[in-house]
């Protein structure tokens, strides 16, 4: 029998990941944490609040029980958002089987101290073999079976590879690599920059300006992920490079959605509440540039997206600081 599976957080990518892995045979039950909306989702058997009218494979177990979930899992996957990812990881840790793998396919920093989620994980639980599930992919589309490849990264080639296993299907492509924190920097970072080119697209700006902001982008991330340790080719892979593509050109980004709104005019505190779930980048940003000042390293479009989200500054503002910057080589000697 094939290793039960807890995912925990029944948000819009934790139901898309619970379903894909009941579809392929896993036993999987999703945990939330509202027990009505647990309830709504047990009878309508959809999360009709995140990923309407796509049904529930009929061996998806659905549980607001979160002691029960966690200790009956082989593999717990979190997918929570990142300001409630510590809290939840430290509820459940009393509760973890022994030998018991962890999770999670939550993308950004621990809100406040800055730090990696894998560097909680490794402090509470730290004789469990532990992966990240990232890379480009929007929840809708995994929920309706599109094509679409991730990766999984551990610094245990033997869970990533199970891990992945449970996750690969016809359309689904799971990789494998053991750079955890090159993956989860790419992750993340890619929120804030989705904000800088869904701006440019709000303000009209043209194909040229949201292809120079990515690139750009790009250089950000990997300059900052050299000085921290990360392997270039996972920031140039499905973890980097591809979610950056993904959520700055994709309109299921939320956080693209917010930029686009704010280069429309739209007040952060409207777009935010327009858009309705949690945007990621609005905590990212500033353990972002927090990490870039601790090593050195200069990220323009990441500060000044910190600016025009904290409203120090206009979009128009923001872009015009950026278009002042002084003519330099693309790559310094």
């Amino acid at each position: 029998m094939s290793t039960p599976v807890a995912v925990l957080g029944a948000g819009s990518w934790g139901t898309a990941l619970a379903m894909l892995l009941a579809r392929n045979g896993v036993p999987t039950t999703l945990w939330g944490r509202s027990p009505q909306a647990v309830v709504d989702m047990a009878t309508a058997r959809a999360n009709t609040r995140y990923l309407p009218e796509i049904a529930f494979p009929d061996a998806l177990g659905i549980s607001a029980v979160l002691e029960t979930c966690v200790r009956d899992a082989g593999i717990i996957l979190i997918s929570v958002p990142s300001h409630a990812f510590r809290d939840l990881l430290d509820e459940i840790t009393p509760w973890v089987a022994p030998g018991a793998g962890i999770a999670w396919a939550t993308k950004g920093f621990d809100p406040g101290s800055g730090r990696f989620l894998h560097e909680l994980v490794e402090e509470r639980l730290p004789d469990h073999p532990a992966a990240v599930v990232t890379g480009p992919s929007f929840a809708k589309e995994v929920a309706q079976g599109l094509p679409t490849a991730l990766t999984v990264q551990s610094d245990d080639p033997e869970f990533a590879q199970r891990l992945a296993s449970l996750l690969h299907a016809p359309t689904f492509r799971a990789y494998t690599g053991n750079d955890i924190l090159g993956a989860e920097l790419g992750g993340a970072m890619k929120n804030v920059l989705a904000v800088a080119t869904g701006v440019a697209d709000g303000m009209e700006l043209g194909l040229n300006a949201r292809a120079g902001l990515i690139t750009r982008g790009m250089n950000e991330i990997l300059r900052l992920g050299t000085a921290l340790g990360a392997k270039p080719e996972t920031l140039m892979g499905l973890a980097g490079l591809g979610d950056l593509v993904l959520t700055c050109t994709g309109d299921l980004s939320r956080n693209r959605r917010l930029g686009i709104a704010l280069g429309r005019g739209v007040s952060l505190s409207q777009a935010v509440a327009d858009i309705g779930q949690v945007v990621e980048s609005i905590v990212t940003v500033d353990e972002v540039v927090r990490l870039a000042q601790r090593v050195g390293i200069e990220l323009p479009i990441a500060e000044h997206v910190q600016h025009v989200l904290h409203e120090d500054m206009t979009p128009v503002e923001g872009l015009r600081a950026l278009l002042a910057r002084e003519q330099k080589p693309e790559y310094p000697e």
